[in-house]
């Protein structure tokens, strides 16, 4: 039975699901035990697309499948996560209804595989269809309130791919080169497929990988001209590498040892430098003061979620909670790394009020307004002078991520 072309993928995508579901592991956490005996990186790729489809359209396809059953079936039923797939599979990733059917029975056995074949049938017999826009899932939207139909515009489909230039004057030039759009100065946004090992300049260093929202932080700070920049909780190295290019004598701390070694291979293939300091940003004394601190802090992450959108099903208010209690200590232990006359900038990559807006009212400095001049085209930072983006904005564009972003002089 696993010689079925595709099924080993399927069987790993459940796998991923029941991860993701059961026990709030991420995608990126479940892959290794999940993919385990699948040969071959398209195989690998399929399994997490279909698990990805299948979070990113959960409610939806659930109302298919509840739509065409006389009973409903339990949420944490294997029947149910196998028609997830089954349905995605069909009409996301545009599978012909016999081969997901061929690969998608072989998960089940008994009563429970006829029940899928019926559901499917019917489905695949009257065309269904998902929504133009995913629905989320009721907690979800609920947290996000008056926000939530804005940002589920954004969550569609899988995000383009952002690069960031180490040099802002060459943008016109890689714009054209890779055949991109640039949003503005220093990026380049492509469309999705391309290997990154394989695309001109990843060798020579001239871009790296990074979401036009996630690169806005570092920008906020300007030129460096020399001056000491503490960049914490540093990894993977995206900002470090802006603040870098930008001329900031950079130190970037993180917790993690391993992590670290990843900013610094991307150092090096970009040819930048930075002191890379391994420590909790909680206990680390160092002996001098830095004339700026980028905190892009720990957080939920629920504003990646177009490209994670496990995030959507993983995430509950205790996970919040236990991240803004984090989030408000290292705000107290950046305060104190900034010399007077010196920037803080906080960013987290949450859509969580608490974990952005709720921190920010707590920071007792000089707010620094954020001004339209330092943000693309359509972008605009709130009365306050903090800036919120979301996956639904610039949406014809590609999207961005969900950030908060605020910054202060003290």
């Amino acid at each position: 039975m696993s010689d079925i072309p595709g099924l080993p993928a399927r069987r790993a995508a459940l796998k991923l699901l029941d991860a993701v579901l059961r026990r709030g592991e991420t995608i990126e956490q479940a892959s290794h035990n999940a993919c385990q005996g699948i040969v071959g990186g398209p195989d690998r790729a399929l399994a997490i697309a279909l698990a990805s489809e299948a979070l990113r359209w959960l409610t939806d396809l659930d109302a298919l499948i509840d739509s065409t059953t006389n009973q409903t079936l339990d949420e944490d039923t294997k029947v149910r996560s196998v028609l997830r797939l089954m349905i995605a599979g069909w009409l996301r990733l545009e599978t012909p209804p016999h081969a997901v059917i061929a690969t998608g029975l072989p998960l089940l056995t008994g009563g429970p595989r006829r029940l899928a074949h019926g559901v499917f049938s019917s489905l695949s017999k009257r065309g269904a269809a998902l929504p133009d826009v995913p629905s989320l899932p009721a907690e979800v939207a609920k947290r996000w309130g008056a926000r939530a139909d804005a940002i589920a515009k954004g969550l569609g489909n899988p995000p383009p791919l952002d690069l960031t230039l180490r040099d802002a004057s060459t943008t016109a030039e890689w714009a054209e080169k890779l055949g991109g759009v640039s949003l503005m100065p220093g990026q380049v946004r492509l469309p999705r497929g391309d290997a990154i090992e394989n695309l001109e300049g990843f060798n020579e260093g001239a871009w790296w990988v990074q979401d036009l929202a996630a690169s806005l932080p570092a920008r906020l700070l300007g030129a460096g001209e020399g001056r000491r920049v503490l960049d914490l909780c540093a990894a993977p190295g995206g900002k470090t590498l802006q603040l870098a290019a930008a001329g900031w004598k950079v130190t970037a701390l993180d917790i993690s040892a391993k992590r670290l070694e990843r900013v610094e291979a991307n150092c090096a293939r970009v040819g930048l430098e930075a002191e890379l300091v391994t420590a909790d940003a909680l206990d680390w004394q160092p002996d001098v003061h830095f004339d700026a601190v980028l905190l892009d802090a720990p957080c939920t992450a629920t504003g990646t979620c177009r490209r994670h959108p496990d995030v959507l099903h993983r995430i509950a208010p205790r996970h919040i909670a236990e991240m803004a209690e984090l989030q408000a200590r290292l705000i107290a232990r950046a305060i104190e790394r900034v010399k007077p006359g010196g920037v803080l900038v906080y960013a987290v990559c949450s859509l969580e009020v608490d974990e952005g807006e709720g921190q920010a009212r707590s920071v007792a400095l000089d707010p620094w307004p954020i001004t339209a001049d330092e943000l693309p085209a359509g972008i605009a930072a709130s009365t306050d002078g903090w800036l919120r983006t979301d996956p639904g904005m610039l949406c014809e564009q590609g999207g961005m991520d969900g950030f908060f972003i605020a910054r202060w002089r003290k």
